[in-house]
């Protein structure tokens, strides 16, 4: 069949809209029509450069669509159901998927190294040169083929512009809060970075109820947006040191969490040194791949300050991404607001250029 993609062929070049051939779903996998594909910085660093993927691939890992076709052997999934990929597919045999950490199985490691599926051949043709897949999902399409396992059903009634945010910048940021940290009521937090990730992270932080949530951003539309999210102080980046300025505002002890929402070495620094003693600085900005960090081990040991890294919001996607609808059933979790801009394919780059300007918090494609 044929499917209209944005295919990235080289880095440092901008996204081409091709008609691409794709091949029918083979045993274990689903054919799916993304409705919406969600604008994300992930994307953007392997159009860069910065993020190795194979090329040419069609790039997206965040999108919502309909179940249009299914191969042999599928079960849990059935023509017509509404669902969200998942961009790190597991085998829920593993020891880490067993630990509830789906995440960092192998399999989906093993899947987006390659660019292909696990027969090792790719779905996707352009003018009869293999087109890879990015993370398994490759929702710059209108048409993908997925494996079964990277689906997950969602309720038919949730739009689907608003579906496909929760497949990354969501559960990134909320499930971060939930899983890698333990925020509490008396918890002060930082957020580097105000985008699409870390306003989620500020609306994971209400939901634990934090006490003090400190948005860090260059671009003062996206404080100003943090602040709609529930973050209690801003400060811009630009014009202002965040260390002093979050030591100023907690009277020179730090903050308990600082999550770090850019994949920067600066801002890790910087994250890294505005804890207090026992604090904990979470990672969870993809960084590019000669991205390295210095620290002084001193406060390792004499402060006993942590820092690690988050995938995929250290979540079990299948059973957090649930619970996250269900908050937005209630009206405790702000999809709304979140969602600022749509554009059609042909305008992909323009979201693109829109995001890295920071005139939107989140974009979609819409199909």
């Amino acid at each position: 069949m044929k499917s209209r993609a944005a295919v990235l062929f080289e880095p440092n070049t901008k996204l081409e809209i091709c008609d691409v051939d794709l091949s029918e779903p083979k045993r274990g996998e689903v054919c799916v029509q993304l409705k919406a594909a969600g604008v994300c910085h992930t994307d953007y660093s392997v159009m860069k450069g910065l993020l190795n993927a194979p090329l040419p691939a069609i790039l997206g890992h965040e999108g919502a669509g309909i179940v249009v076709a299914i191969g042999e052997g599928v079960s849990n999934i059935k023509v017509g159901d509404h669902v969200i990929p998942l961009w790190r597919l597991s085998c829920g045999e593993c020891e880490l998927c067993k630990k509830r950490r789906p995440a960092l199985c192998p399999v989906g490691s093993e899947i987006r190294s390659s660019g292909r599926m696990s027969d090792g051949q790719s779905r996707f043709r352009f003018k009869e040169k293999e087109i890879f897949h990015f993370a398994g999902v490759s929702s710059f399409s209108n048409f993908t083929v997925i494996p079964e396992g990277a689906v997950l059903k969602i309720p038919k009634d949730i739009p689907f512009e608003l579906a496909a945010l929760i497949g990354c910048s969501v559960i990134t940021g909320v499930g971060s809060v939930m899983n890698a940290a333990d925020v509490s009521s008396d918890s002060s937090i930082a957020v580097f970075g105000a985008g699409g990730v870390g306003v989620n992270v500020i609306q994971g932080a209400v939901l634990a109820g934090a006490k003090e949530i400190i948005a860090i951003d260059q671009f003062d539309s996206r404080l100003e947006q943090a602040k709609a999210f529930g973050a209690t102080k801003l400060i811009n980046s630009k014009i202002n040191d965040p260390v002093s300025m979050i030591r100023e505002i907690t009277d020179q002890r730090g903050v308990d969490f600082a999550f770090e929402a850019v994949g920067l070495s600066v801002t890790i620094q910087q994250a890294f040194d505005s804890l207090a003693k026992t604090g904990k600085t979470i990672v969870i900005g993809i960084p590019s791949n000669d991205t390295h960090i210095s620290i002084s081990a001193v406060p390792l040991v004499f402060e006993e300050r942590t820092i690690t890294g988050s995938l995929y919001g250290s979540a079990a996607p299948k059973l957090d991404i649930p619970n996250m609808i269900k908050l937005y059933e209630d009206g405790k979790l702000n999809l709304d607001s979140l969602l600022t801009d749509r554009y059609p394919l042909e305008e992909i780059n323009e979201a693109y250029d829109a995001m890295i300007k920071g005139k939107s918090l989140r974009s979609v494609i819409v199909f």
